[in-house]
């Protein structure tokens, strides 16, 4: 059952990410995980919530112009120079919230490619309290900056598809 429920969980991300060429504006990361909408909402909304993305510390300003703050280690302070910042461009709870890099971390090696790019994350409820979640992420360029940032993260998308799917395994 575990395994066959791995295969579901990931056979979607394969196949969204084989649908759109590497040169393309855009990728999409797709995964469904075992929580009804209303659960995984709060992931992308409240601080509590955001961390279960895999990050240490989170802080979540749900509004039109807010922020989420977060870092990946718990070894230093919100708004440090390891802080991510994300800017809140639009939401719809519980089904959809877009966002785009506000500030990087001070060693984030793509010092312009971010500033093109913006993420939309869709929720969409299953039968048994599951939910699709679908991170779009649109604004690549072709230069090699922008795909090495790409490709960085499709990888970093597909992993916090599968620590949310664990969180919510448990």
């Amino acid at each position: 059952m575990t395994r066959w429920l791995v295969l579901l969980l990931f056979m979607p991300i394969a196949a969204a990410r084989a649908q759109v060429p590497a040169e393309e504006p855009s990728f999409v990361n797709e995964g469904i995980v075992n929580a009804p909408i209303d659960d995984v909402w709060k992931v992308w909304s409240t601080s509590q919530g955001y961390r279960a993305t895999g990050v240490a510390l989170a802080d979540v300003d749900l509004r039109l112009g807010g922020l989420i703050r977060s870092r990946y280690r718990a070894d230093g302070i919100l708004g440090d120079a390891q802080t991510i910042e994300n800017e809140i461009l639009a939401y719809e709870p519980p089904r959809m919230i877009a966002i785009r890099i506000h500030k990087t971390p001070a060693n984030f090696p793509f010092k312009e490619a971010w500033k093109h790019t913006w993420t939309v994350v869709t929720l969409t409820p299953l039968d048994g309290n599951r939910t699709v979640v679908r991170v779009s992420s649109l604004g690549y360029k072709a230069d090699p900056e922008s795909q090495a940032m790409r490709r960085f993260f499709e990888h970093g998308n597909e992993a916090t598809l599968k620590t949310l799917a664990a969180h919510f395994a448990k």
